[in-house]
């Protein structure tokens, strides 16, 4: 018995197990297509080459359009533009749209709060280190682990008090340590007054 071309291709989608490994990779190019942040999850696009190959063909299929999907390579593709920047989530062509967009929307929305609504290409190069840390609480191994970014926002703010201090925090350290000092200085100054006194 000879199965029909329809007949394989159901069978395909039939037989694809459901899988937690949703996001094959999460990409961030600026308005000239240059990579300033991709994460792959898979070895669909094992070398750089080719990862920078696909991003270039990604671009050139999306930043003159209006829509916010886009199958490419067997690939479905949710993406947003903002100023000078394009976020793209990729999937695999069976991958519920929905479930991709809310990824997107929650990454999109938790880059929002942390840049204070400058999403574009200077704020999130000078918040890198943030970036990392909203993806990896939106998104680990392909597996979506959040999709609300007040959540995200929660998180990454608890990781945030244990970095090393800004400017105005080490001003505002150094400011406390040295009253310390002066609390210490003048306690002895005052006993050593009091021993000379006796």
């Amino acid at each position: 018995m000879s199965l029909s071309v329809d007949d394989a291709l159901v069978k395909q989608i039939v037989s694809k197990e459901p899988s937690l490994y949703t996001v094959k990779a999460i990409i961030i190019l600026d308005n000239d297509g240059e990579r300033l942040h991709a994460k792959y999850y898979d070895d669909a696009y094992p070398s750089t080459k080719e990862q920078r190959n696909f991003e270039k063909n990604i671009f050139s299929k999306t930043h003159k359009s209006d829509s916010d999907i886009a199958f490419l390579e067997g690939l479905t593709i949710i993406y947003k533009s903002s100023v000078d920047l394009y976020i793209y989530i990729v999937g695999n062509s069976q991958e519920n749209e929905l479930m991709l967009m809310a990824v997107l929307n929650c990454l999109f929305d938790s880059l929002s709060q942390m840049l204070r609504k400058n999403v574009e290409k200077k704020s999130l190069m000078e918040n890198m280190d943030g970036l990392l840390l909203i993806l990896d609480e939106v998104v680990d191994g392909g597996v979506i682990l959040e999709s609300d970014p007040q959540q995200v926002i929660q998180k990454v703010n608890f990781r945030v008090d244990d970095t090393p201090l800004t400017e105005q925090s080490m001003a505002q350290q150094i400011s406390r340590r040295l009253g310390v000092t002066n609390n210490v200085l003048q306690s002895a100054k005052d006993q050593i007054k009091w021993s000379l006194l006796k």
